[in-house]
């Protein structure tokens, strides 16, 4: 899956419902998204009547950061994104020369979303084991990143599995066996190569360092797909180390103002913050380079000055034989390297060397 026009990381702008939902807000969040520099600014679609039903409890981070009293569905409710809003957004959004996202949480904002042609769906962590709703997010046929916050090795290998089984039949599987027998084949597995990007994620917002665990993401290239990291920590190291671990796509929230009323504004970066990660992110990239280790084309002149070459140590009479004090390195520009220095011991000087003068064979 190529999500940009290069071999640069994929930064998406998690907007989220950050937008609080007011109209105003989303456009400025695209405003600060295409201003930091990220490849994509990513909202949330749901139908709050679908995704929750009215005895669902909140998540307690965002008990503390809403109304405790409030449910889950009221709160979702204040803060869906209504269909009519999303063309005028993805309009606005290419305008300002950046990618519209959305993640879809129910079939029938996914089956919106598909009509409006997005390059690529994210599916949420917390659908991942959403069977049904997964195999639909497959079924579309566009290129998936799938985040794997709260689940087990087993979990991501079960979704990856509905996915394939997706790809390779016209119609949904009459049981999980259908969809393993599927996965054990290696051409439907293949299939998954450069259309599913697996993301890293803890769900906890914000998410203490000592639970971010980056060294899974080398546990999830064992499905070998391309592997990125959604980030719920509080700055912009994390994110920056993932990159350092060769992640490929990049996740992060962000808000207009940490200090709004909503459950995730507290975890989300300002956008002075966002402009900062991406752009260490697009210098880290440029410091990792390549595996080939060899001079730069700026070091070539100080390796020139820098490397010590042969010399004598002391006058050295023609004809005579050379010892070990008779020699040294010096910084000379040219000349033999040190390593030389053994072989010539013993040897015969074919001419006189004044102290300091660098040596030839």
């Amino acid at each position: 899956m190529k999500l940009s026009s290069d071999q640069s990381v994929f930064v998406i702008a998690e907007a989220g419902v950050n937008h609080n939902g007011k109209r105003e807000l989303a456009f400025e969040l695209i405003d600060a998204a295409a201003q930091a520099g990220a490849d994509a600014v990513k909202f949330q679609t749901f139908d709050a009547k679908r995704l929750a039903s009215k005895s669902a409890p909140k998540a307690k981070y965002q008990t503390r950061s809403t109304d405790a009293d409030e449910s889950q569905l009221a709160m979702l409710r204040q803060l869906e994104l209504p269909q009519e809003w999303h063309y005028e957004l993805q309009a606005y959004a290419r305008s300002q020369g950046i990618q519209f996202l959305s993640t879809a949480f129910d079939t029938g904002s996914l089956k919106f979303l598909t009509e409006m042609d997005l390059p690529v769906f994210k599916v949420p962590s917390g659908e991942l084991t959403n069977g049904p709703l997964l195999w639909q997010f497959a079924k579309t046929g566009k290129p998936l990143i799938l985040s794997t916050g709260m689940a087990t090795l087993s979990e991501v290998e079960q979704g990856l599995a509905i996915v394939a089984h997706a790809l390779n039949s016209d119609s949904e599987p009459g049981c999980m066996e259908e969809v393993w027998r599927n996965w054990s084949l290696p051409s439907s597995r293949l299939r998954l190569q450069g259309h599913v990007t697996l993301l890293h994620c803890t769900s906890q917002y914000p998410t203490p360092p000592e639970e971010v665990n980056l060294l899974a993401m080398d546990t999830l290239r064992a499905f070998g797909l391309a592997v990125g990291y959604s980030d719920h920590t509080e700055g912009c190291l994390i994110p920056i180390a993932a990159v350092a671990r060769g992640a490929t796509v990049i996740e992060k929230h962000f808000t207009i103002d940490r200090g709004l009323p909503g459950p995730d504004h507290k975890a989300s970066l300002e956008p002075h913050e966002l402009s900062m990660m991406v752009s260490q992110i697009r210098s880290l990239q440029l410091a990792l380079g390549d595996p080939c280790k060899a001079p730069q084309p700026s070091e070539w002149d100080t390796r020139k000055a820098a490397r010590q070459q042969v010399v004598a140590a002391r006058d050295i009479a023609v004809g005579s034989v050379i010892s070990r004090d008779d020699l040294t390195t010096a910084r000379s520009g040219f000349g033999l390297p040190p390593t030389v220095l053994w072989e010539l011991v013993g040897s015969t000087s074919k001419r006189a060397f004044l102290a300091g003068e660098t040596l030839e064979k």
